[in-house]
């Protein structure tokens, strides 16, 4: 692996390996860490990334390899033998105590004491404002963590790991759920803590983002080490056949269909601060893409069209038959399926199985005299599953246990099993490899051709062009523009979607 010859190795692993019982997670991971850089580990889904971390943190105990901090060989046995030699991980959705201060949460455990042994509150605030300057962001080190942003949580744990004097920091997958903005902010702290002299592994399947922070990428592939480049002597599609051991020259199979009748109509749909005259259509065999900046209200419109969320005036019809407003089980009814863009918290019973997830909304359905048993719901979700090539040697294995990707194809399955007539899909590939986005976009393509109408909401442009045959624009909530798939340049969604921001400006 190639390396500076002045840079200051802080983390080294190498050939680690780790099994759970027959299953092999780790066959040999490799990773090497300098001082003062940004190292970006990337993989698909399964390629042992969040175990080597594991390993890293202290959650799990390599079986062979080595591991070395500093130097010196380290074997954790527990993350606070991580956290004590000054490793820290930040993780996409952090756990804070959000009933106490943003200082109580970075304190916690060690807090300063004054006389008499009473907690030095003054002190912890004092240095809390100065790690937040240090840092660049304006954040009240008096607020209670309840109702921050999931930004300004990842802030609190960086300025946690600096008081701690962490010399290693580990990012994983985090900016899933941020704002570009929010995103911008996280990157200009990454950098200020590695020009600080700070090591800093940043996990993520955004090439954009990994190309914009990395000065260095390694890639893993079936539990084992691939290569490492320097991020300025590599490209995407190198990066990609690495990933995936082949070449995805196409990662949007789009495949031409027959467009039908109008499936999908929303007249004049309103609801006050949130959308406003909305009006959509989706024909059989279509794929609409709706696009636009974070907080348009893209997911309100799609989860009020579905019924999820209640709407003041307007209308959902599907093949020309009204659908009751804030009712799913009537939506579900006529022949619609939704598949939100949280899938771990609204789109899987997360501790239920495989079998159980893909049969749960269609119960009724395969239910004999009000009974329903384990070997009905197997025969029922099976052949879905099947379908889908969902990665899993059992049935009954839990959803919770799963791969993003594959969670995502149990939800799609679960919700193909009712047979819609129209797919509503939010954030058809957030979170999930470069290897199964393609899968998915594959799939989505040859539904469309068996003549299903699908209105796809995606904050990734090179998604929305790639696969949509008309593109709508949002912008607060209006819909700017209509582009058929020929006009549908990033520079045309791009104006539409900050249309009236610019105009109010």
């Amino acid at each position: 692996m190639p390396a500076s010859p002045t840079a200051t190795t802080v983390l080294e692993l190498r050939d680690v390996s780790k099994s759970f019982g027959p299953v092999v997670a780790l066959r040999s991971g490799s990773l090497r860490v300098d001082g003062g850089s940004i190292h970006a580990l990337i993989g698909e889904n399964g390629a042992g990334k969040s175990t080597l971390v594991k390993v890293v943190a202290g959650v799990h105990r390599r079986d062979s390899g080595v591991f070395e901090l500093g130097g010196e060989a380290v074997d954790f046995s527990s993350t606070a033998d991580s956290k004590h030699a000054g490793i820290a991980v930040i993780y996409q959705e952090p756990t804070l105590f959000p009933d106490l201060s943003v200082t109580e949460n970075i304190f916690m455990g060690r807090q300063p004491l004054a006389r008499g042994r009473r907690i030095d509150r003054a002190a912890m605030i004092t240095e809390a404002e100065g790690l937040f300057a240090r840092l660049g962001v304006r954040i009240d080190p008096r607020r209670p963590a309840a109702g921050l942003s999931i930004a300004d949580q990842q802030i609190i744990e960086i300025a946690k790991a600096i008081s701690l004097d962490a010399r290693l920091l580990v990012m994983d997958e985090p900016t899933a759920a941020l704002s570009g903005v929010e995103v911008d902010r996280l990157f200009a702290v990454a950098r200020s803590l590695r020009d600080e002299g700070r090591a800093l592994v940043f996990i993520s399947h955004r090439f954009d983002e990994v190309f914009a922070l990395a000065d260095t990428v390694t890639v893993m592939r079936d539990g084992s080490y691939i290569d490492t480049r320097r991020i300025d002597e590599t490209s995407p599609s190198e990066l990609v056949s690495l990933m995936v051991g082949r070449d995805v020259d196409d990662l949007f199979p789009k495949v031409a269909a027959t467009i039908g009748e109008p499936v999908l109509q929303v007249r004049g749909l309103n609801r006050a601060g949130v959308f406003h005259d909305v009006d959509l259509e989706v024909r059989a065999g279509e794929i609409v893409g709706l696009a636009g900046l974070v907080g348009a209200g893209r997911s309100e419109v799609a989860r009020a069209v579905f019924g999820v969320d209640p709407y003041d005036s307007g209308s959902v019809t599907l093949n020309g038959k009204d659908v009751r407003a804030h009712d799913p089980r009537s939506a579900i009814r006529a022949g619609m399926a939704f598949i939100p863009e949280d899938r771990r918290k609204q789109g899987l019973v997360i501790d239920s199985s495989v079998t159980r997830n893909v049969a749960g909304v269609i119960r009724r359905g395969i239910a004999k005299a009000g009974l329903l048993t384990a070997g009905m719901e197997n025969k029922a979700a099976g052949p879905w599953a099947s379908r889908l090539e969902v990665k899993t040697s059992a049935l009954d294995m839990n959803a919770a246990t799963m791969s993003g990707g594959n969670q995502q194809k149990v939800v799609i399955a679960k919700w193909l099993a009712t047979n819609p007539k129209l797919l509503i899909i939010d954030e058809p590939t957030r979170g999930i490899d470069v290897g199964t986005k393609a899968e998915v976009h594959r799939l989505l393509s040859a539904l469309a051709g068996q003549g299903l109408a699908i209105l796809m909401i995606s904050s990734e442009l090179p998604e929305v062009l790639g696969m949509a045959d008309r593109v709508l624009v949002l912008c607060e909530g209006r819909i700017t523009a209509e582009l058929d798939r020929a006009d549908a340049t990033p520079e045309a969604v791009m104006h539409a979607a900050t249309h009236h921001l610019e105009t109010a400006r």
